[in-house]
């Protein structure tokens, strides 16, 4: 039978499809780990990897087998949350995945206060767009994510954090840079700068321009928030931005002002998702409750919903 290290081997080569970086994911050699490969294809009797110099394909087979495994392997995951819910909670490593347009803005705000609470409780972090955080949520790669609700998913469960307002930033010298506050009106005729479609915010961004009757720019996408501020600072258009990410960058800007919107301002909610059963799910809600109280006296810009 195939053992459980070389299922983890397969998977980690289907996920990257490089037999080195599948290595180092896997902390062991390249050599080791195409030996172990070519071992379960001779258990198993058929041809899984096409190995040549120049790329690595997965057979229809392999493909077939590595989903297999990755559910096995993600029950085996949960077998172990099972056996780590009796003792303290908080105590172990929980693998978080989060959006972007959050994690750098938003983990310095609760991380440190974590640490002090609960200095056993390890966060392994990964940031990615929303598509590959769920799949990596609903395969058992990740155990958490923090992720803009609803979640859309029948297979997760989850919890709102709180509720963040969106800004506009515009350049300093931009003809509204003088309001306080920007009317929904204001925006008529505006260009919008947005990020690219695999993300969340795009789509939000993309919603308020129909509504208030703004263009969204579709000749220039930002790969980040960062990217979104330079361009604005151009003076290449206006952009929609979180306000964590308005603290933590744009306030210390001189290019770049940002104001809330007068009324009705438009808001994203922020919430924490995991996959519905899991073993862990009271120690997760637990942690959402530690978040929400830190938010509370660390983010007074949002709205602190749990």
């Amino acid at each position: 039978m195939p053992s459980i290290q070389q299922l983890r081997y397969l998977v980690n080569l289907a996920e990257t499809r490089h037999f080195r970086r599948a290595a180092d994911a896997c902390h062991v050699t390249q050599p080791t780990l195409s030996a172990q490969l070519k071992e379960l294809e001779r258990k198993l009797g058929v041809t899984l990897v096409e190995r040549s110099r120049s790329r690595v394909i997965i057979t229809p087979t392999g493909n077939a087998v590595a989903a297999i495994a990755r559910r096995i392997l993600r029950d085996i995951d949960e077998i172990r949350a099972v056996s780590a819910a009796g003792r303290a909670t908080l105590e172990t490593t929980i693998r978080i995945g989060v959006v972007p347009t959050l994690g750098s803005y938003f983990l310095p705000l609760i991380v440190p206060d974590l640490h002090a609470r609960y200095p056993r409780l390890g966060l392994y972090l990964r940031e990615g767009v929303p598509r590959m955080l769920m799949r990596g949520l609903e395969e058992g790669n990740l155990d958490l994510v923090f992720y803009p609700m609803p979640i859309g998913s029948g297979d997760l469960d989850g919890i709102s954090l709180f509720r963040e307002p969106i800004h506009v930033a515009l350049p300093v010298d931009h003809r509204l840079a003088s309001e306080p506050a920007i009317e929904q009106a204001m925006l008529a005729g505006e260009t919008i700068l947005a990020l690219e479609p695999d993300h969340k915010l795009y789509e939000q961004v993309r919603t308020i321009c129909e509504d208030v009757g703004a263009e969204l720019s579709h000749d220039y996408a930002g790969t980040s928030l960062d990217t979104l501020r330079q361009m604005v600072a151009m003076g290449m258009g206006l952009s929609l931005l979180p306000a964590l990410y308005v603290k933590s960058e744009v306030a210390r800007e001189t290019l770049v002002v940002a104001r809330p919107f007068a009324r009705r301002a438009p808001s994203r909610t922020i919430g924490m998702a995991w996959r519905r059963g899991t073993a862990r799910e009271a120690e997760y809600r637990e942690l959402a409750v530690n978040i929400c109280q830190i938010l509370k006296h660390n983010a007074p810009e949002i709205t602190v919903l749990g």
